[in-house]
């Protein structure tokens, strides 16, 4: 997350940090930063494969907020990266409370943007009585038209974008994007699968400010974001992020009865305002705030902005205006 951080906290460095494994493949990192007797809050960050970054920690109070950041299943700092086997929504939710139990939190607040949203609705709806309410940005439910809009509908506003999004392919595989760069991306041989990976990695940093942001698709063009985000995004798009179609909108009634906001930028390409404003319908004791200047990253001002204030409300009084 690149762009504007004036309305950040300032940054700060985790007190704790770890690797954990959580079977015969995976090892997680994670870290603990704040206060370390404050109230818990658990950040997911987005992709899948996108990993956690400094400034992450930053749309918190740290006087207040025991601040939990961990990279999931083949992100980041965890190991291995970019591996999809043993990867799956269910994994991670048990990864999450895997950590949770093994850092003694009994209930936190779950903050998500993007895929981290996806996942936090997951989580939620899987362990309703661990959290305390939710913070969700550029909501994204995995549904099947969601995955056709950001494989082929985002060349309506990003044209040149994505015709060198599927100039990495041969022409005749270019009817069908998503299996294409699957067939690579799941390669064994890492120049074949890595090169996909930048193609696909670069494609998206391209489109989630609304004004561009060279330093952010530099950023997602390095191997250490790419492999992740290229090769995780693809495997939970295939499989549908792994549960039934509408799932996290059909089981909302699991945690309607707890605080949320949804933040969402109105020129949002990769998770256009239409999911959000779906969920909102199915979730209407939710705030939503539609920030009217923003695409789709957290480091848009008004979005970095809005997230500071949720969790700033929340510090207060429990709850979201």
């Amino acid at each position: 997350m690149s762009a504007d951080t004036t309305s950040l906290f300032p940054a700060i460095e985790p007190h704790r940090t770890g690797m954990l494994k959580v079977d015969d493949i995976h090892t997680l990192y994670w870290e603990e930063s704040g206060n370390p007797n404050g109230q818990p809050v658990i950040f997911l960050h987005g992709g899948p494969g996108g990993g956690t970054a400094p400034n992450h920690r930053r749309f918190f109070d740290p006087a207040h907020y025991r601040i939990v950041l961990f990279d999931q299943r083949g992100a980041g700092k965890s190991l291995p990266l970019g591996e999809y086997r043993n990867n799956t929504t269910a994994l991670l939710v048990e990864d999450i409370e895997k950590i949770r139990a093994m850092l003694s939190i009994e209930q936190w607040l779950v903050f998500g943007g993007s895929w981290g949203s996806t996942l936090a609705l997951a989580y939620g709806e899987a362990h309703p009585e661990r959290c305390l309410g939710f913070v969700l940005r550029g909501i994204f439910l995995c549904a099947k038209a969601e995955v056709e809009w950001f494989v082929n509908g985002m060349k309506w506003f990003f044209p040149e974008v994505h015709q060198r999004f599927a100039e990495g392919v041969p022409a005749e595989e270019r009817h069908d994007l998503l299996q294409a760069y699957a067939k690579r991306l799941f390669s064994d041989d890492p120049a074949i699968y890595t090169e996909a990976a930048r193609n696909w990695s670069r494609y998206e940093g391209s489109c989630i400010f609304l004004l561009p942001q060279p330093d952010t698709i530099a950023d997602f063009e390095s191997d250490a974001v790419a492999i992740g985000l290229g090769r995780l995004e693809a495997h939970y798009m295939i499989n549908g992020a792994f549960m039934h179609e509408d799932q996290l909108i059909q089981d909302i009634d699991r945690i309607r009865h707890l605080p949320a906001v949804i933040v969402q930028g109105r020129y949002d390409v990769v998770c256009p305002p239409v999911t959000a404003h779906r969920l909102h319908h199915a979730w209407p004791e939710a705030s939503l705030q539609m920030i009217a200047d923003a695409g789709h990253s957290g480091g848009e001002p008004g979005i970095a902005a809005a997230l500071v204030e949720a969790t700033n409300q929340f510090k207060k009084s429990g709850k979201f205006a």
